[in-house]
């Protein structure tokens, strides 16, 4: 595709939903009202996150493909000459498929929402807030400059508070305040890092920087360690790395369902984005000292998300589904840090793979869960498995079908997307970088595979007590089938239990909620990110095709 138009497609991406949220908060002209104004403007919601979608599938057609390691459709301009700020823009092989994600994750949000908007205040708030979200996101894998990566990597942070606050469940007030504080404090000390290598070196330009003959010589190994360390914080915050996740849980328990799926299927990719963009290639030495200490806490942090998993889908725990999606995030998360802190290709490949795959099933997951909620009126895990619980496969075969698809590709069943991300990144970590412990590593990856069986435990306990159900709600089914009555919620416990089909009218019965299964509007906005968990586990070429290049590029110093 011509440069120009690239250049056009890359910055409508960015800018177009800045555009649309100002104009979400203006009157609806008359034609375009419909029913009330509010549909309208929900409308409008689907309508520019849909046109920015086609816009970057528009810019991933057009990109070459022989060339992923080049930065492609670039604009370079001087914005503050004083501070050397210029607007540089520019993809490749690693910022194209999170540019993608975001903007798919985002129409079928804005999409969901048209027909089952969150509780809250008026809807244009929620729509406006939703596209600047967006455009923050994509201009963080867009941009080529140290301090606009700063400014959108911060743009995203007040859109998510008011997301949660204004329109998340309970605790969202705590939960918010928790969100922006962590992340406000991460995201100071990250821009001490970022200035002290521009300061030092003379440009914030990312490229310059990444290049052997570039400024990046000008920084000397004290300065990369500072730097790495300000930076990786910050980083570490929105990643989220062990110990600095405990905001994570409750950001995504208070959030409303589409919150919980952009949280977790694009903004945490943010921070691990940074790592491969900024602190691998820019200073490398500061890196290969931290990353022991980066592998350490992120095989930890796979360990301790599983195991808080198993004990929130225990029976008994009162444990909470989305905080345990929220957990596995966690435990997820863990193996792209590892595979980055390996400094090899085949780990960074994992975990820019892992990256991608995480956002397509958790977003399913939060995407499933949120559905669950609004049918049963709860995601309390002892409720959902008690006697007038789920039990999917009997009430919503659909339904239950699909979250025990979405949790079997999360625990990584070869040939699905979770699968090769993983594998990668173990492998990475068996064979870490010249100059790197083996030892230490061979034990982090020993953790990461005892991470990956807890995963499985915790997953497949969570579809057997949510799509199946208790003991209970088995037998209730089925006598309700043999007696003809419709499904009921329980029969007496004892002895009552093994009542008789002949004699069933007359125990005490009481009556289960009816239970919609997938409804049109849920199938359009689900079945792509099934869809494309299917296509990535089968085919991750098309994937390692795009980000391999470009990542042997950044780790030979632009070279």
């Amino acid at each position: 595709m011509n440069h120009t138009v690239m250049q056009i497609l890359l910055a409508g991406v960015v800018v177009l939903p800045l555009i649309g949220a100002l104009a979400a908060l203006l009157p609806a002209p008359p034609g375009l009202k419909g029913r009330n104004p509010d549909q309208a403007v929900l409308r409008h919601g689907v309508t520019v996150t849909g046109v920015v979608l086609a816009a970057s599938i528009a810019l991933a057609a057009g990109f070459d493909h022989a060339k992923p390691a080049e930065m492609q459709g670039q604009t370079d301009i001087s914005w503050i000459p004083a501070l050397g700020i210029r607007i540089h823009l520019g993809i490749d092989g690693i910022s194209l498929p999170l540019l993608v994600l975001t903007a798919l994750l985002t129409f079928l949000c804005a999409l969901y929402s048209y027909f089952k908007m969150p509780a809250g205040p008026s809807p244009k708030a929620f729509v406006a807030l939703i596209l600047v979200l967006e455009s923050g996101t994509l201009a963080t894998f867009a941009v080529l400059d140290l301090m606009l990566f700063f400014l959108a990597f911060e743009m995203v942070l007040i859109p998510m508070y008011f997301l949660i606050n204004r329109w998340g469940g309970e605790n969202r007030t705590y939960a918010a305040w928790k969100f922006i504080l962590y992340t406000l404090l991460g995201s100071v000390v990250m821009l001490l890092g970022l200035l002290l290598i521009g300061l030092k070196s003379g440009t914030f330009d990312m490229v310059a920087l990444a290049t052997d003959n570039g400024p990046k010589s000008q920084l000397s190994h004290t300065v990369q360690l500072l730097a790495v360390l300000a930076i990786g914080i910050g980083l570490a915050v929105k990643a989220p790395m062990w110990p600095l996740h405990s905001w994570l849980p409750d950001a995504h328990t208070a959030a409303p369902t589409v919150g919980s799926v952009l949280l977790a299927g694009v903004l945490l990719k943010m921070g691990t984005y940074g790592f491969v963009r900024i602190a691998l290639p820019i200073a490398p030495d500061g890196m290969h000292t931290f990353a022991p200490y980066l592998a350490a806490f992120a095989a930890i942090g796979i360990i301790y998300g599983s195991l808080a998993c198993l004990a929130l889908a225990r029976r008994g725990a009162k444990g909470d589904l989305k905080r345990l999606i929220a957990y596995s995030s966690v435990g997820h998360m863990g193996f792209v840090l590892l595979g980055i802190a390996s400094m090899t290709p085949t780990g960074i490949n994992g975990a820019l793979f892992a990256n991608i795959a995480h956002g397509l099933i958790t977003g399913l997951l939060f995407f499933l869960v949120g559905a669950l909620k609004d049918r049963y009126g709860t995601t309390d895990l002892d409720r959902l498995a008690g006697r007038t619980g789920a039990a999917l496969y009997g009430r919503a075969p659909r339904f239950g079908g699909l979250l025990a698809f979405a949790a079997i590709a999360s625990l990584g069943l070869p040939g699905l997307a979770g699968f090769w991300g993983e594998m990668l990144a173990m492998f990475g970590a068996f064979k870490p970088a010249a100059g790197l412990s083996r030892p230490a590593f061979l034990t982090f990856m020993v953790l990461a595979g005892i991470g990956t069986l807890l995963t499985a435990a915790y997953l497949l306990i969570v579809v057997r007590r949510v799509c199946m159900g208790s003991k209970e709600t088995a037998e209730q089914d089925a006598l309700a089938a043999a007696t003809g009555e419709g499904a009921t919620a329980g029969v007496a416990s004892g002895p009552a239990a093994s009542t008789t089909v002949a004699t069933a009218p007359t125990a005490v019965k009481e009556r289960a909620p009816a239970v919609p299964d997938v409804a049109p509007y849920e199938y359009v906005a689900w079945t792509p990110l099934a869809a494309l968990t299917v296509l990535a586990g089968l085919w991750p070429a098309a994937l390692l095709g795009l980000t391999d290049p470009a990542v042997q590029n950044l780790l030979g110093g632009g070279s």
